[in-house]
């Protein structure tokens, strides 16, 4: 198993942000101790999305901390990111795995047991599972028990990082389950104090994660 730590793992959100604003929201995130970051941009050309990750990897690499890409296999390996995040409709991880080799960071997105049971056989070297929470940062959300969480975290024998809607008001839901660490998106980048949310979602984090 490789080598990273997803006790909180940050999701980005550029939309609201100028992109310096956005880098240095990045930046502040990083600083806080956010141990992974995914850059997901969902409306941006092939050829902007390369030049954000690029500068966002500079900045992850100075912080020694791995940036997933999400969704875009080409553009991981066009910055050379440490990672690559898969949804259900992406390429298989099976597939993924055979293009990147064994030292990608591959993650999943799964709902169900059998999706996760799927994209550890497949070589995923962690689970996403979510949303516990309604979130703001996608269209359609399709929500997932806090039981659904604790099968599959018993299912297999990889990091499940829970995902959707979490904030350090409602990590509670998730004491007892066996994640690995929690995802945040909108708690981190919308935080008027970025660094310092981040500071505060880890230790939480932390807590939960001591098993």
């Amino acid at each position: 198993m490789k080598n990273f730590d997803s006790t909180l793992y940050f999701i980005t959100d550029s939309t609201p942000y100028k992109q310096e604003e956005f880098l240095r929201r990045v930046d502040e995130a990083l600083s806080g101790g956010a141990t992974i970051i995914q850059l997901r941009e969902k409306n941006r050309t092939t050829r902007e999305y390369i030049d954000l990750a690029q500068k966002v990897h500079e900045i992850a690499l100075r912080h020694n901390v791995p940036l997933i890409i999400d969704d875009r296999i080409d553009v991981a390996q066009a910055v050379k990111s440490e990672g690559v995040h898969l949804g259900q409709s992406d390429m298989p991880i099976k597939t993924a795995r055979s293009i990147l080799g064994d030292s990608f960071i591959i993650g999943a997105t799964t709902k169900t047991v059998a999706q996760a049971v799927e994209a550890y056989e497949g070589g995923a070297d962690y689970c996403g599972v979510g949303a516990i929470y309604p979130t703001t940062t996608k269209v359609k959300t399709v929500l997932t028990s806090t039981q659904t969480l604790s099968e599959i975290c018993d299912a297999v024998p990889i990091p499940v990082n829970a995902i959707g809607g979490l904030n350090k008001t409602n990590l509670s839901v998730l004491e007892g389950i066996k994640i690995s660490g929690i995802c945040a998106v909108s708690a981190i980048m919308h935080a008027e104090n970025p660094r310092k949310e981040a500071e505060t979602l880890l230790q939480l984090a932390r807590k939960l994660t001591e098993h």
